[in-house]
Order: C-alpha cells, then sequence, then structure tokens
C-alpha cells in the first residue's frame, strides 16, 4: 500500500476467529537537514515539495512531474544518508532535476538557492544555460 511503503496483512484470531487487517510501515529514523548556518532541522517533505512547485508556477510541468523529481530525491537522501543531509545537497539535486524538467523554473530556483546578487550573475547563468542547449543540439 501507499507505494510500497506499508504492508496490509489481513489476520484471523486464532481464538475467536474474528478477521481484522494491520498495517506495517518501517520505523525510519528522523533525518536532519544541516543548513548553511550549521543549525539543524527536519526533514520536510512538503517544503521540498513547495520550493519546487513555487519555481514551476505557471510553467508547464506536471503535477506527476514535479512529484517524480521530489520522490526522486527523497530516494537519493535516504539513499546516501542516513541521519543528517547538507542543505547544499538537495539544492543541487533539486537545480539539477529542475534544469530537466523546464529551464525558467531551473533559473528561477537557482536565482533564489544560488542568490545571484545582480543581474551579471542572472545572465551569466542564462549563457551558461544556452551554451549547454548548443551543444546538447550538436550531439
Amino acid at each position: 500500500a501507499q507505494g510500497g511503503t506499508i504492508v496490509r496483512r489481513r489476520r484471523k484470531c486464532l481464538e475467536c476467529g474474528h478477521k481484522f487487517t494491520t498495517y506495517e510501515a518501517i520505523e525510519q529514523t528522523p533525518l536532519y537537514v544541516i543548513k548553511k548556518d550549521n543549525r539543524r532541522e527536519l526533514f520536510q517533505r512538503e517544503k521540498l515539495l513547495g520550493g519546487i512547485i513555487t519555481a514551476c508556477k505557471k510553467r508547464p510541468v506536471s503535477m506527476e512531474s514535479i512529484e517524480k523529481l521530489v520522490h526522486t530525491i527523497e530516494m537519493d537522501i535516504h539513499a546516501g544518508f542516513h541521519v543528517e543531509v547538507p542543505s547544499w545537497k538537495i539544492g543541487e539535486w533539486v537545480i539539477n532535476g529542475l534544469k530537466q524538467l523546464d529551464d525558467v523554473a531551473y533559473v528561477r530556483f537557482a536565482s533564489v538557492y544560488r542568490q545571484f546578487k545582480d543581474a551579471k550573475e542572472f545572465m551569466d547563468e542564462l549563457e551558461k544555460l544556452k551554451e549547454e542547449h548548443n551543444s546538447d543540439m550538436l550531439k
């Protein structure tokens, strides 16, 4: 059930014969995100999802694609980190994922995440993106 995260079992009481259902889930240790200022806060899937939705606002990106990206990032986090994950690592996964989904969403997220200080930094990022597209077209 729930995408393979919960096991549903039908059981029967050996005493009275009453049938009932149990649900079993893996108990995961809490995962903490280490922020830039070394604060630690509990990982929140909703916060990750919200940031990606904001970057994709008014763009032709389906909710299904966004959910897949969030799921992939979550799996990467759980595969590589057991107790703590640096926030910069999550940010890089988001940036890489958005680059594949939508260029505008990517630039929106990158401008906030990388804290562009002026228009030149913004334009430099756009130029890199343009060069990547040109090299992809030549392949």
